[in-house]
């Protein structure tokens, strides 16, 4: 998945809307359609004509005010170039629709795309020719997986990430014991949540460590009516009252094991959940289930793997031994 704009997600819609009616038009002796390809490069040039395009840093403000004419000028090409091909679409969904006897599940996704463009048609009129600024949660990032996200994860080196957050529960020994895929939350909204949803299936969890992503007044309170011990470290400033807790012995102990999670999510990566193969967000749902259920037998398969060791070490111990009682 690249990083989008709204002149590439434009693009993307487009492109499929071509290729679906070059599709349906031969299946039911459609014209019209001949020159998809043609069509698609002149899009594609349109675009291109504006990536190339930069805002002028000249401290001359007629340049600047040329260079910015020139932006809007590409972007109002595209859009109109768009338009035109749009219109057709939609005319030749409306005449697949009375004419041909076309289903509603056939054209489904042709009329999917077509609300895609008219999206992105809208917000570029808006950003480039209004001045508008889009509100975030009118924004898509991608058109194929549209449960994607943007994440800011505040990191040196990886600042955001396109993808859907994954909070997982994992026990002192390493195996993962509940997750949860956050659509639209964030990490203090799903604390409680998470925490009840493992307790339903291991009673015996009474304490938990956190990040600081998960705190909240609010949290800390029912989390404290709910776990024996609750390790989550405050955002900001300290009280009084958070500074003796935070540096109490057990809480210090705690958040020094912490940090073992980190090898959790790391394998979970390695092995494959970097990135989700899967289609949809059942299929991203299912392909983070199969990943922490892989993980966990890994780890069943190494704790067999290192008793097996020990116990071969032993036999060869007791080996040595005995071959030395004999010399002796």
């Amino acid at each position: 998945m690249h990083f989008p704009t709204d002149i590439n997600l434009l693009y993307d819609a487009m492109r499929v809307l071509l290729r679906l009616c070059a599709q349906l038009g031969e299946a039911d002796g459609l014209k019209g359609w001949r020159q998809v390809k043609s069509c698609q490069k002149k899009l594609k040039k349109a675009m291109r004509l504006i990536q190339n395009l930069k805002h002028s840093t000249s401290k001359d403000e007629a340049k600047k005010l040329a260079k910015a004419e020139q932006i809007a000028n590409a972007h109002q090409k595209f859009i109109d170039r768009s338009t035109a091909v749009l219109s057709r679409v939609e005319a030749t969904v409306a005449a697949l629709a009375s004419e041909y006897g076309a289903c509603e599940l056939q054209l489904a996704r042709p009329k999917e795309f077509i609300a895609h463009a008219r999206r992105q048609i809208d917000q570029i009129e808006r950003r480039v020719l209004k001045g508008e600024a889009i509100p975030h949660g009118e924004k898509v990032f991608s058109l194929f997986q549209p449960h994607t996200e943007w994440i800011n994860k505040g990191k040196a080196g990886v600042p955001v990430e396109l993808g859907l957050r994954v909070t997982v529960v994992e026990s002192p020994e390493g195996f993962i014991l509940h997750h949860q895929v956050m659509e639209k939350q964030t990490d203090d909204q799903i604390a409680v949540t998470i925490v009840k949803a493992t307790q339903a299936w291991f009673p015996c969890f009474k304490a938990c460590s956190f990040d600081k992503g998960f705190h909240s007044p609010a949290n800390q309170a029912v989390l404290k009516a709910t776990l024996d011990q609750v390790v989550l470290p405050k955002k900001g400033k300290w009280s009084a009252a958070d500074e003796a807790r935070e540096t109490a012995d057990d809480f210090v102990a705690a958040r020094k094991a912490h940090s073992g999670v980190e090898s959790g999510i790391n394998a979970l990566e390695v092995h494959g959940l970097d990135k989700c193969l899967d289609h949809g967000i059942d299929g991203f749902k299912r392909y983070v289930a199969l990943a922490v259920v892989s993980r966990n037998w890994q780890k069943i398969g190494q704790i067999l793997r290192d008793n097996e060791r020990e116990r071969l070490a032993r036999e060869q111990e007791q080996l040595r031994r005995r071959k030395r009682q004999r010399v002796a």
